[in-house]
């Protein structure tokens, strides 16, 4: 298992905690919840890593819901679209979301009306650095090529993005805030149409997670330069370094977990938890993973509350440092 993974004894703990039915009421019990599918909505564009790991969700939870999980994308405003649909739906457990670090992020951008403090945390399922990556043909091979490049043009390096005040934003412009550097941010209506774009040579790089390179990065299609990460990451990335191997004191990790309506009741969310605990160690969703070099990082509900309000913190303080506001 990588440093990721659910313990033993975590997972243990988590289905002890869980599986005291004779404290829930009768209809979870029963079996009554879920009756009929699910919605996961999926806020951003197919394709993308987000997109991967809930369909994967979807698959693995199978044996441990009596109903399907059935993914439904909303891309817009970098996952605000499909969060807010979350928030106004009706609190019954039949409409959940995959909620992504963005949720702490674009609030303090102006980009959404709602917080991270209008949605129920359920469990977190992986934790991810964000990269800078360019193709695999591109003149910069290394990160100094990269930013000294993009000293010597300024605004001429476009760097795409899944969208304004989507991590891959978010941590370019911090690498650019904490090198000197003015880099041309790009949005897309997530990671995948970005990466696509860079692969057709229409911008110079992107910021993304690893999972959302990786199929092409093991194509030998796109090569990354660096990752924001404490250390080095496995999985075919032995290779690349961290920022702060090269002298850059920077790291930026993003995360994603599943997450319902405020008011859904208790039993419903024991249900879900129980499922995801199981779920995540499925051989299908850990296989996947690790093909995709998509960082295991359970938590549960307190300690991912806990994360979420920390993050919302880091992030508002850097967006306001860094003046970054919708257009």
């Amino acid at each position: 298992m990588t440093e990721f993974s659910i313990s033993r004894r975590q997972a243990l703990g988590a289905l002890a905690a869980l599986g005291a039915s004779a404290l829930l009421p009768a209809a979870a019990q029963s079996g009554a919840y879920p009756a009929r599918p699910i919605e996961l909505i999926v806020p951003f564009a197919a394709g993308g890593g987000t997109d991967v790991l809930a369909r994967t969700l979807a698959e693995a939870a199978r044996p441990h819901l009596s109903q399907q999980l059935i993914v439904i994308n909303r891309a817009g405003a970098s996952g605000g679209v499909g969060w807010a649909e979350l928030i106004n739906a009706k609190p019954d457990g039949y409409k959940l979301a995959i909620i992504t670090v963005e949720i702490t992020m674009i609030p303090h951008m102006g980009v959404v009306k709602f917080t991270a403090d209008d949605v129920t945390p359920i469990v977190r399922l992986n934790a991810d650095p964000a990269t800078i990556a360019v193709r695999a043909d591109s003149p910069y091979k290394t990160i100094e090529d990269f930013l000294a490049a993009a000293r010597k043009t300024p605004d001429a390096m476009r760097v795409g993005n899944a969208g304004p005040g989507s991590l891959g934003h978010l941590a370019a412009a911090a690498l650019g805030d904490k090198t000197g550097t003015q880099l041309n941010h790009v949005p897309f209506r997530g990671a995948n149409p970005a990466v696509l774009d860079l692969l057709g040579g229409h911008i110079e790089a992107v910021a993304v997670t690893p999972v959302e390179v990786a199929t092409y990065v093991a194509a030998g299609k796109i090569r990354p330069l660096a990752v924001m990460a404490d250390k080095r990451i496995a999985a075919g990335w032995e290779q690349v370094p961290t920022l702060r191997e090269r002298q850059i004191d920077l790291v930026i990790q993003g995360w994603r977990g599943l997450a319902a309506p405020k008011g859904t009741p208790p039993e419903v969310l024991a249900v879900l938890r129980n499922a995801m605990v199981k779920a995540l160690q499925e051989p299908v969703l850990r296989q996947t993973m690790a093909k995709q070099n998509m960082g295991e990082g359970y938590l549960d509900e307190a300690a991912f509350k806990a994360l979420i309000a920390q993050d919302n913190a880091t992030f508002r303080e850097l967006i306001n440092k860094l003046g970054i506001k919708a257009a």
